[in-house]
C-alpha cells in the first residue's frame, strides 16, 4: 500500500509518517514545500519530495492508495496579511490535490479546521484561513458527489506535542509557552485570555488519522480532547509571570467539539495537557 502525506515534513505530518512507517507493507511518500516543514523531521524509510501541492501531478510519479492532505496554510490571525499565500496553498493547492486523487483513484483524508464551527460551519467572517478551510470541506464533499471520490474529513483541535514549533508565526501556543518558560520569560497571553480551546496531543491526532484512514468514509471526524481550557488557564499552569497582549482580529472566543463519529470507529484520546505541562516544568518535555 502506498500512502502520500502532504505536509509530511511538518509537525503533524512527520508524526503521522512515523506511525505509518511502523505498519507492515506500507510505502510512505511526503510532499512538502518546506514553508513550515523541516528536513530535521525527515524519517528513514520515507520518500521526500520538495514542492508545492499545486504541482502534485508533475511531482508525484506514483498512484497512491491513500492521500492524507495536511499540507495547507494553517494560521488564523496572520492569514489577513498572507491572503495570497492562503489562496495559493488552500485553494489552488487543494484543488490540484483533489484532481490528482480523482485521476489516480486515491482515497483522500482531508484535514479540515475546527475554526469553521465558530461560524455555524461556514467560516465566512472569521478570517481568510477559516473561510478557505470551511469552503474546502464543501469542495471535498462535492468531489465525492460529482466524481465518486472516496473521502473522509477530519478536524483537529489545537494540537501540541513532539516536533511542535516553538517560535515564529507558525508556532503552537503550547510551543511558545514552553520556549518562554525555558528561557525564564513571562508568558504572553492575548486579551481577553478567556478564549477556550481543546488542546490535543499529536499522538491522539495521529491515532485518529490512522483509524480514519482505515475505517472512515464520507463523513466528518472531530479529533480533539473533550477537556477545554482558556488560554489564561493554560498559562497559569506554568506557574510563572504572565503579560497580556492586545486582542487580535480573527481570534475566536469559543470552542465546540463533536468527536462522536471518531469514537464510533474506536478512537479515544489518551493524553492530558495538564500532564504535558507538568512534564515541561520538571524538564521531561524539552
Amino acid at each position: 500500500m502506498t500512502i502520500l502525506v502532504t505536509g509530511g515534513a511538518g509537525f503533524i505530518g512527520s508524526n503521522l509518517i512515523e506511525a505509518l512507517l511502523k505498519k507492515e507493507g506500507v510505502s510512505v511518500i511526503s510532499l512538502d514545500d518546506y514553508s513550515t516543514g523541516s528536513e530535521e523531521n525527515h524519517l528513514p524509510g520515507a520518500r521526500y519530495i520538495r514542492g508545492s501541492t499545486k504541482d502534485i501531478a508533475s511531482l508525484v510519479d506514483v498512484a497512491p492508495d491513500l492521500v492524507y492532505h495536511l499540507g495547507e496554510y494553517a494560521r488564523v490571525e496572520r492569514s489577513f496579511e498572507d491572503i495570497h499565500k492562503v489562496w495559493a496553498s488552500n485553494k489552488d493547492g487543494t484543488f490540484a490535490v483533489l484532481e490528482f486523487c480523482r485521476h489516480t483513484g486515491a482515497r483522500i483524508v482531508y484535514a479540515g479546521s475546527s475554526t469553521k464551527f465558530g461560524d455555524g460551519g461556514l467560516g465566512r467572517d472569521q478570517s481568510p484561513y477559516a473561510w478557505s478551510k470551511a469552503s474546502n470541506t464543501e469542495l471535498v464533499r462535492n468531489y465525492g458527489t460529482w466524481f465518486g471520490l472516496r473521502y473522509a474529513i477530519t478536524y483537529f483541535y489545537n494540537v501540541y506535542g513532539p516536533r511542535e514549533m516553538e517560535e515564529g508565526s507558525y508556532a503552537t501556543l503550547i510551543g511558545i509557552f514552553k520556549k518562554r518558560f525555558k528561557e525564564g520569560k513571562p508568558l504572553q497571553v492575548v486579551r481577553p485570555g478567556t478564549q477556550r480551546r481543546n488542546f490535543t496531543h499529536v499522538e491522539d491526532i495521529v491515532s485518529g488519522l490512522l483509524l480514519v484512514g482505515e475505517k472512515g468514509q464520507g463523513d466528518d471526524f472531530g479529533l480533539g480532547s473533550h477537556e477545554s481550557f482558556s488560554v489564561m488557564e493554560i498559562a497559569k499552569m506554568f506557574g510563572v509571570p504572565i503579560e497580556e497582549l492586545p486582542e487580535r482580529k480573527g481570534n475566536r472566543m469559543g470552542s465546540s467539539i463533536d468527536t462522536s463519529r471518531a469514537r464510533d470507529i474506536g478512537w479515544q484520546p489518551k493524553h492530558h495537557v495538564q500532564e504535558y505541562i507538568r512534564d515541561i516544568i520538571v524538564g521531561q518535555n524539552v
